[in-house]
């Protein structure tokens, strides 16, 4: 069977491949809280699990999952571990730069953790713009809600709620203890105004972590999740494997 893990290949190998394909994924997540019933590692387990499926699944290189993200709001909840956004932007392109010495031009970035999205925005564009990398930037649960609208309320699609914990449940149900699970809805410190943008820190919405529902979670709700994700990115994938960078 064929490699697709760079960390498991020699350099001969890894030369082989880089040798006939410019692309490769790059999973990225966070450790932080995600309630009393999920392991602190959930956003880079959850990108590790997709990116190393769609990496089998398209003959793709997967690179080890980068595990610490923009996450300062969770800080109050212990075994939380965050960096900075510049950091993690930093990081990011410097990771992508050393494929660029093997001759990469293409990189899906599987981010787990919403926290990522600005500083993982920021390195994509700076990578296409100056440095001639094509990196693109994926969410899983925007996908997901897309398509599967019925299987999760509103509730059940916050921060450590039922969409996540269903996902654990399938990917690694020995990491989640289901007689912990809360269900929370949000306090509102504040009146929300549309528009208006407050740092608020987690700790300010919920005791438990918990961002509404997470008591209705199944591994089989998890398995329907992954499998519809995986399926359209392993066609995203296809098409950029094809696409010419000039």
């Amino acid at each position: 069977m064929q490699k697709f893990l760079l960390h498991e290949m020699s350099w001969p190998e890894a030369k082989q491949y880089f040798s006939k394909n410019d692309a490769a994924i790059l999973p990225v997540g966070s450790t932080e809280q995600h309630g009393p019933h999920n392991p602190l590692g959930t956003d880079h387990l959850i990108a590790k699990a997709i990116a190393e499926e769609v990496a089998k699944r398209t003959n793709t290189v997967c690179l080890p999952v980068i595990p610490f993200g923009v996450s300062s709001h969770h800080r109050h909840f212990c075994g939380t571990v965050y960096v900075r956004s510049e950091t993690l932007k930093n990081y990011v392109m410097d990771t992508c730069l050393s494929l660029k010495t093997y001759g990469v031009k293409k990189i899906l970035i599987i981010n787990g953790h919403g926290g990522n999205i600005a500083a993982l925005t920021e390195a994509a564009r700076e990578l296409r713009e100056k440095e001639g990398i094509f990196a693109v930037v994926f969410q899983w649960w925007m996908l997901a809600g897309k398509l599967l609208p019925e299987i999760f309320s509103r509730e059940e699609r916050g921060h450590a709620g039922a969409e996540e914990t269903s996902l654990n449940l399938f990917l690694h149900p020995q990491l989640v203890n289901m007689e912990k699970a809360v269900d929370e809805t949000p306090m509102q410190p504040f009146p929300q105004i549309e528009g208006l943008n407050i740092p608020w820190n987690t700790a300010d919405y919920t005791r438990s972590g918990v961002f509404g529902k997470s008591s209705t979670a199944s591994a089989e709700k998890g398995r329907e999740v992954f499998e519809a994700v995986v399926n359209e990115l392993v066609k995203f994938v296809e098409k950029l494997k094809e696409l010419k960078i000039e």
